[in-house]
C-alpha cells in the first residue's frame, strides 16, 4: 500500500547534456498530471503521462523536467537585411536632423541587436530514451518514499481499527442492560407516583417493549463488527485507497445511528468515542492511494 505523499527526484548529467526529473506527489481523489516540460519536450507528453501511470495510481502530481545541451553545434547565421536597412535609415534621418557626421559602418550594423541570429538544429526525439529512463528512476525513488509512508499509514489505522472493535465489544456488551434499567426506573417513578393504587403491569411491559424496540442498535452492531471485518482485508491490497475510503463513510454512517437511537448516557460517550477513531481513520485513509 502506498501513501499518495512522496517526492522522488533522477538527474542525467553527462557529455554536456543535463536532464533533471522531479516529482511531489499529494492526495488527491483521482489521477491528476501536472507537467511542466521544456518546449522542446512537448512531443513527450502522451510517454510522460503513460510512464507516470504505471506507477501511480491517484494522486495530485506536479512533474517537473529541466533540460539543457551544452554540446558544441554546428550554426547557420542568418541576417536579417530588412533590420540592418532600418538602423541605417534611422542613422542617416538622425544625421540629418542633428547635422552631425554619419560615422555607421557594416560593422556596427552587424552587432545591432537581432540583425544576425545563430540557428542552432535541435531534434528532440534523440533524447525519448534518455528521458524515460530518468523520469522511471524519479518515479521509483518516489514510490520508495511512498511505500514507507503507505506502511506507517497502515500500521496506524490498523492500530485504530482495534480501538473502533474495543468500542464496539463495549457498547454492544453494555447495550441489553438499557432496557433493564429503564423497565426498573419506569417502574419505580409509576409506584412512586400512584402509591398504594394498583396499576396495569401488560402496559408497563408494553411501554418497555416500545422503548426497546425504538432504542434496539444490534444491527449497527454487527454492520459495524463486519465493516471492521472487510478494513482488514481490503487495507493490505494496494490501491485500495478508495474502497477504504467508502468504507469509512459506512462506519461513520452506523456510528451516527447508535449516537440517534441511544437513550442511555453511557453508550452516547462510547458512540462518540467511535466517531473520533473513525474521524481519525478517515483522515487517514484519504492519505492512501
Amino acid at each position: 500500500m502506498y501513501s499518495m505523499t512522496g517526492y522522488g527526484r533522477a538527474e542525467y548529467n553527462q557529455d554536456g547534456i543535463n536532464l533533471i526529473v522531479e516529482i511531489k506527489t499529494v492526495n488527491n481523489r483521482n489521477f491528476d498530471l501536472n507537467a511542466k516540460t521544456p518546449r522542446s519536450f512537448i512531443m513527450f507528453d502522451d510517454l510522460i503521462r503513460k510512464t507516470v501511470q504505471k506507477y501511480i495510481l491517484r494522486g495530485r502530481i506536479d512533474l517537473f523536467v529541466t533540460f539543457s545541451d551544452k554540446r558544441e553545434k554546428d550554426a547557420t547565421l542568418s541576417l536579417d537585411y530588412g533590420k540592418a536597412k532600418n538602423y541605417y535609415d534611422l542613422s542617416v534621418e538622425l544625421s540629418n536632423k542633428l547635422g552631425i557626421e554619419n560615422d555607421v559602418t557594416v560593422g556596427f550594423l552587424l552587432k545591432s541587436p537581432d540583425v544576425v541570429t545563430d540557428e542552432i538544429s535541435f531534434d528532440a526525439s534523440e533524447f525519448k530514451d534518455l528521458l524515460e529512463s530518468t523520469l522511471i528512476g524519479a518515479l521509483e525513488n518516489l514510490n520508495d518514499m511512498r511505500r514507507i509512508e503507505g506502511e506507517k499509514l497502515v500500521k496506524d489505522v490498523s492500530d485504530r481499527m482495534e480501538t473502533i472493535s474495543s468500542l464496539r465489544e463495549s457498547i454492544l456488551i453494555r447495550a441489553p442492560k438499557v432496557a433493564l434499567e429503564y423497565k426498573e426506573k419506569l417502574k419505580e417513578r409509576i409506584e412512586e407516583a400512584l402509591k398504594d393504587v394498583k396499576y396495569d403491569e401488560a402496559r408497563l411491559l408494553n411501554e418497555v417493549a416500545f422503548f426497546t424496540d425504538k432504542s434496539n442498535i444490534d444491527e449497527e452492531l454487527t454492520r459495524l463488527d463486519s465493516h471492521v471485518k472487510q478494513f482488514i482485508e481490503i487495507v493490505t491490497v494496494a490501491g485500495s485507497g478508495k474502497k477504504l475510503d467508502f468504507l469509512m463513510q459506512e462506519f461513520n454512517r452506523e456510528a451516527n445511528t447508535i449516537c440517534s437511537k441511544s437513550n442511555d448516557i453511557e453508550i452516547t460517550q462510547l458512540a462518540l468515542s467511535l466517531k473520533n477513531e473513525i474521524e481519525k481513520v478517515r483522515e487517514q485513509v484519504q492519505n492512501l492511494e
